[in-house]
């Protein structure tokens, strides 16, 4: 492993611990700026040169990236505090998607992601959105398998959240309080999962 400079006088023991100081840096430094960064902003951030971050994030792309996932693993575990004891699919859904609605622009990091001025550049896999939409599925106390759904289901339902939840993130539409947001996806969103309980005869995405 090549020798590192900087890093404040304390170097990291392995490229496991050197990767993280990365993320964290770029974490602290959108939370302070708001602002999207510079791989040129974490060098000078860590006290070492930019072909150090190059080593493990050979684009600002890349490093923006890995700083949403690790606001994304904070915002899950609200999400999960938020539909704790709901077993009702299209009522966790809802609560879910309002949520997620409503946390994401507070997270400086993810905001930036999914509407700052180079969202475009950056595009749902940069943030590994899948996965994410997933977790979004699993946080919930539903029992998927016993309500029917297949594990094909549920990646169209990750899918069907994920470009609910953006299209909001885009464009949010005019201003709704909490219960008038809820009320509005309880219409429009929560009967699509109703209307697929029971009824496995209903043509898949792919069929």
């Amino acid at each position: 492993m090549a020798r590192r400079r900087g890093w404040g006088g304390n170097p990291p023991a392995d490229d496991a611990e050197a990767s993280a100081r990365i993320v964290t840096a770029a974490v602290a430094l959108i939370e302070r700026t708001g602002a999207e960064i510079t791989l040129a902003d974490v060098a000078a951030d860590l006290g070492v040169i930019r072909q150090t971050i190059y080593r493990y994030f050979p684009t600002a792309q890349a490093l923006m990236g890995a700083a949403a996932i690790r606001a994304a693993d904070a915002l899950i575990a609200q999400l999960a505090e938020r539909v704790t004891g709901v077993t009702d699919p299209a009522a966790a859904l809802v609560e879910v998607c309002a949520s997620a609605i409503e946390m994401v622009p507070d997270s400086p990091q993810m905001a930036l992601l999914l509407t700052g001025p180079d969202a475009a550049a950056y595009s749902t896999a940069a943030i590994h959105a899948v996965p994410f939409g997933r977790r979004m599925v699993d946080c919930m106390d539903v029992d998927w398998a016993g309500l029917g759904y297949t594990e094909a289901d549920l990646d169209d339902l990750v899918e069907y959240m994920l470009r609910i939840v953006t299209s909001f993130f885009l464009d949010p539409g005019p201003p709704r309080s909490p219960a008038q947001l809820r009320r509005f996806l309880a219409r429009w969103a929560g009967p699509g999962l109703d209307r697929n309980l029971g009824h496995p005869d209903l043509p898949s995405s792919d069929g």
